[in-house]
Parts: C-alpha cells; structure tokens; sequence
C-alpha cells in the first residue's frame, strides 16, 4: 500500500534499522518548546487566563502551571536511565506498570497528539487569512492554507531529524525574540501606570477563579514531555534528555509568566480584564494592539508574521513526535510492521511520518467538508481534547515512577525526593489540574455541555481501547 524504493523494512541488517543522530539538548530542547508554540499561547491562552480567571492575578496560574510541571518533571527526569527506549508516556508507563497499561497509555498519546496538531491546521489556516486580510490580500478557506502547511511539514518530517529541528530553532528563536522585545518595551516604559508585583499579591491572585488561568497555562505547556521521544536521535541521551526536560520547563513557564505579566502591566491591573475581554469578545488582539502601542506598528506586523511561523514549527513538531511514537510502537508489534521502517538515507521513520500526513489530511479535509468553524470548531475542540489527553498521561507516568522504584527499592537508595515524593505531589497537583479542566472544560473547547462531555471521554475511551488491544505478541519488552 505504502511504496518507497527508497525505504526498507525494520528487519534488514541492524546498520541500518535503527533512528540516528546527534541532537543536543538545544536542538531538543528548540523542537519541545517550538511544539507549545510560545507566540501562538502569550496571543491565545493569555487573554484567555486574564479574562476568565482573576485577571491581573492570571500570572500566577502561569506560575503554578510551571510549579507542577516541574514536580512532575523530577520523577519523569529520575527514571529516564531505566527507560532504554523511545516513546516517552508509552515507554514509562510499560516500564512502571506493565505492557498492557503502555498500550493504554500509547493509544491516549496518539489521540492527544493527533489532535492538538489537527486543532492547530485549523488555527493556522484561521490565521493565515486573518494576516493577509490585514494586509489587504486575498481570503481563502482556511483549509486551503492549512493543506499548504501539510505539504510542506510532510516533506520535512520524512527528511533527517537534524532538517527539522534547523527549521524549528530558526522559528522558535524570532517568536520568543519579538515578544522579548515587546515585554523590555513594556517594562522599559512602565507600563500603563508604573511596573508592580500587585499580580503577585494572594488579593490579586484570588480575585477571580484562578484554576482557569492554570488550565490554559497548563495547556500552553503540551508537548514539554516529547524530549524522551527523541531518545535514539539524541548525543548522549543518559544527560540530554534530563537537560532538555528541565530546560523546557522553565523557559516555558517563565516566558508564559513573564509575558503575562507584562501584558497585565501593559493594560493596567485594573483594566486588564476588561482589554482582555475585548479579544474574546472580536473587538480587539490583546498581543497585538498592545504591540502597536509599545513598540510600534512594524513590529506588530512583524509579530503577525511570526505568529504564523509559531504555528507552523507547532504542527511540524507534533508530526515528528507522532511519526516517532508509531515508529516506537510498530517496533514492539503493536501497529503494523511497515510502520518500523527506517529511510536508509534521512535515518527517518519515513512510512510512519508518510502515514501520519495522511491521517492529518483525512481529518482537516474532514473538518473542512463539515463546514467547522477553524478555531472554535477545529481548534477549541481538539485542544479540549489533547489537553485532557495529556493530563491523564502524566497522571499514569507519575503513578508508573512510583511504582517502579517501588518494585526496585535499590535504586531509590537515598533519593526519596525524587522517587515517592516528588511524583507523589504530581498525582496530586494533576489531579487537581484534571478537576479544574472539568469543572471549566466549555472554556476549552468553545462548545455546549453535550459536546465538551463527548470530546473529553475520548482519551478514555482510547486508554480502554489500548487495554482491550493489550500487548499481543509484543516484542523486545522494555
């Protein structure tokens, strides 16, 4: 069905079967954030947190985001050396708690990612338009953009890991940059009416439901968890994968937090929620008009451009971390053999980074002929579910850590901290993360109770599909 002459089977000679190559912890760590898509979240998610949570204090939901996810981070970083293989939430999860709940785990991250990347075509395809339109262009469908974008993010993702991660870090350092510019020039000028920590104080913070702004700070941080994908691609994965890890965390969240902040000072803590608002409501772009005021209406067109570049290294990191999961779980006979194959010249899982174009393509193409709306239809829905997806992972890898150093008292041997403790505080912080998503999940997705209801069982509905499946004839058992 799927022919290349160029592509082998992963049962030729060793040499040759295996994923290569020499990513650092920069490149990985380049590919992990560019997949949170930094830009697209400080324009998207931070009007979100300021407007439907306490708005000036919405800085410190971006905090505490970053605070569990660094708890998280210490079990996730502690068992990395027991996990000789890729596959990240998958591999952990068998490791800790058996082939059976790795299925589970693996069928949730493939619909988790699956969705957060179809959810974004629909964003860029949205936003693309939205750009040219501002700059007097023509307007298309979305989903003319959004397959122009899959073209291009399918030839990549069958090349050398190495091509990608060049493109991501070219785009991922000009967002970051731009929005550095607009924080210095923010905090430069004071802001609205001086520069203060009232977003800080436990009265600001508390003002308004703080749990929203958590739930959209902890949705910007999805795909964090992907260096442990890139594990056969990287130099020395014993250390880069730790390095990588901690490294997303806190450039992520202490970007998130920073712009945030300087957003709300930019507005004014008194009417941050109401400027905020006026983005939701369509009477305005909280990121941009506050661009056009502090640095001026060239970078703001910059920052437009770059918004697109943001979501494109978003949908291209994703499909890599697809491509390398399936890989991964063809090598343990759970998906088609085919799927294992490796590309004797890119060193890359070509057929399943070919399958995963086309499952991307049969959905937004879908999305499109049922006339969905591209960011509440596409976009809100499939964030709903990814972010529910990704909770419940890191829920089953904290839980797989505890028992696994449990099961190996050895080598837990004087690192209580980070091998009950630590992921023990993460069960307990997810938990309370799941509860909040719940409790405002029509947020998310932008839908009616019925159909919030539906799309966050669907990573259940996957795990007990993947449990069902079970583990089979599963070879080369971790």
């Amino acid at each position: 069905m799927l022919t290349d002459p160029d592509v082998q089977s992963s049962t030729p000679r060793p040499t040759q079967t295996n994923l290569s190559g020499r990513l650092g912890t920069g490149a990985i760590v380049f590919m992990v954030i560019a997949a949170a898509a930094p830009l697209t979240v400080v324009g998207g998610n931070v009007p979100l947190a300021i407007a439907g949570g306490p708005g000036a204090g919405a800085p410190v939901g971006f905090a505490l985001a970053s605070l569990i996810l660094l708890v998280f981070a210490v079990g996730f970083v502690t068992m990395t050396p027991h996990v000789p293989q890729a596959g990240a939430f998958y591999a952990y999860a068998t490791r800790g708690l058996g082939d059976r709940v790795g299925v589970g785990t693996a069928a949730v991250a493939l619909v988790a990612y699956t969705a957060v990347q179809v959810g974004v075509y629909g964003y860029l395809g949205w936003a693309v338009n939205d750009v040219l339109h501002s700059f007097g262009g023509p307007t298309l469908p979305w989903w003319v953009w959004a397959l122009a974008a899959l073209a291009i993010v399918a030839f990549l993702g069958y090349r050398h890991i190495d091509l990608s991660s060049k493109v991501l870090g070219v785009a991922l350092v000009l967002e970051i940059a731009v929005v550095l510019v607009l924080d210095a020039g923010i905090f430069g000028r004071g802001g609205a009416h001086g520069v203060d920590v009232e977003s800080f104080t436990p009265h600001t913070a508390f003002s308004g439901p703080l749990g929203v702004a958590v739930l959209f700070a902890i949705t910007g941080f999805i795909g964090f968890e992907a260096t442990a994908v890139f594990r056969d691609e990287a130099r020395d994965p014993e250390r880069t994968i730790p390095r990588a890890t901690y490294l997303a965390v806190l450039i992520i969240g202490t970007f998130y937090t920073l712009s945030c902040w300087a957003l709300v000072l930019a507005a004014g803590t008194e009417d941050a929620t109401a400027v905020a608002q006026k983005t939701l409501d369509g009477q305005g772009n909280m990121l941009m008009d506050t661009a056009q005021t502090y640095v001026g209406t060239a970078l703001r067109d910059v920052m437009q451009v770059l918004l697109l570049s943001s979501l494109f290294a978003c949908v291209l990191s994703f499909h890599n971390v697809i491509a390398r999961y399936t890989f991964t779980l063809a090598r343990k006979d759970l998906l088609p053999v085919r799927l294992g194959a490796v590309h004797p010249r890119h060193h890359s899982p070509s057929v399943s980074s070919i399958v995963q174009t086309v499952t991307a393509l049969v959905l937004v193409v879908a999305c499109a002929a049922i006339g969905l709306d591209p960011l509440v239809g596409v976009f809100g829905s499939m964030a709903g579910v990814a972010t529910v997806g990704m909770i419940v992972l890191m829920l089953i890898t904290s839980v797989a850590v505890v028992t696994f150093f449990a099961r190996n008292a050895e080598l837990s041997s004087g690192r209580r901290w980070q091998t009950r403790i630590a992921p023990l505080l993460a069960v307990a912080g997810l938990l309370t993360a799941m509860w909040l998503v719940f409790s405002n999940f029509t947020l998310v997705t932008g839908g009616g109770v019925g159909v919030s209801t539906v799309l966050a069982v669907i990573p259940f509905l996957a795990f007990i599909a993947g449990l069902v499946r079970g583990p089979g004839t599963a070879r080369g058992r971790m």
